[in-house]
């Protein structure tokens, strides 16, 4: 099968695409042919083996996962003697995070993976662009108890995590202030932001107005620089930066205002067959800023650095 290899740290001209074997599915697993995956912030952090310490964990001298990609979707085509809830042909969607393999025509997930049937009347490229997103949003939105009654500012309100906050904090009925650039203004406008923000033009921080949850979306703000802009008792939820850990825990038992990192995230059935509800319900829609061939995974990533997507980067494979 074709897949993109990465054995090594370093830019994405290190990847290559090439032929490798072919996985075959164990007792309790599937063999997915795989029609759309995608290109995240995980992947880039893996490849460039950052922060350093993470080379603890994903290989010191080289990555140990060759094939990168989490977010899939495709089709089964065979099943081990154990599965019971998939047969082939069933289309399906899900992520296979930490040990990734879905830049490939082919991956092996187990029947209890954050895997389910694709939604009906969505596409696999919006199925590929969706698990990751929501799941990450949701690890901070449920404690922070995101309900009818309670506000919540979303920053970097247009990027993969973000239109995910945006769409899961308005179907839950809280009150919802997205904070993005100019470009994409009307975009969270359309996700259900009830106001929003251009940061190039204002700073929220500033402005005098408060929330009961902040949610920085893309680690790129602070608790010291939010916590004026937080009501009595509110939360700053934070995706990135590991000195938050070190913050949750002291907000934990100090002040009534919390910092909240969920850290490690898990990626659950539970979620996944959640998300393909709310796909087929209506409530909740893929943001796909760019496709690319799987064969232009270089260009696809170095897109992605420049962290002026919105939403997602969809790769199709076949």
């Amino acid at each position: 099968m074709k897949a993109v290899v990465c054995d090594r740290y370093g830019p994405p001209d290190i990847l290559r695409l090439e032929d490798v074997e072919q996985p075959v599915p164990g007792p309790d697993e599937v063999l997915i042919r795989i029609r759309a995956t995608t290109v995240n912030r995980s992947d880039c952090h893996y490849r460039l083996g950052t922060p350093p310490f993470a080379r603890l964990f994903t290989g010191l001298l080289r990555p140990r996962h060759r094939i990168l990609g989490s977010e899939l979707a495709g089709d089964v085509e065979a099943a081990g003697p154990a599965v019971t809830e998939f047969t082939p042909g069933d289309a399906v969607f899900g992520v296979k995070a930490w040990k990734f393999g879905a830049h490939a025509e082919y991956i092996c997930m187990r029947e209890s993976a954050a895997l389910a049937r694709k939604p009906t009347g969505v596409s696999y490229e919006e199925a590929a662009a969706v698990c990751d997103g929501v799941i990450l949003a949701l690890m901070g939105l449920r404690p922070a108890d995101i309900r009818q009654g309670r506000s919540i500012l979303v920053y970097g309100a247009s990027g993969s995590i973000g239109t995910a906050a945006v769409q899961l904090s308005r179907y839950y009925g809280a009150d919802v202030t997205a904070v993005c650039n100019t470009e994409n203004l009307e975009l969270v406008k359309t996700l259900g932001a009830d106001r929003v923000i251009d940061y190039t033009r204002e700073d929220f921080t500033r402005n005098g107005q408060t929330y009961d949850v902040i949610f920085d979306a893309v680690g790129k703000h602070s608790f010291g620089r939010c916590r004026d802009s937080l009501n009595p008792g509110g939360i700053f939820l934070a995706t990135d930066q590991l000195h938050n850990l070190v913050l949750a825990l002291w907000t934990s038992r100090i002040g009534d205002k919390k910092v909240v990192f969920p850290i490690p995230p898990r990626y659950t059935k539970q979620d996944v067959v959640f998300l393909r509800g709310l796909m087929e319900a209506g409530q909740y829609r893929a943001v796909i800023d760019r496709r690319y061939p799987l064969a232009d995974v270089v260009e696809a990533c170095r897109y992605v650095e420049t962290g002026q997507k919105s939403g997602n980067v969809v790769l199709t494979v076949g």
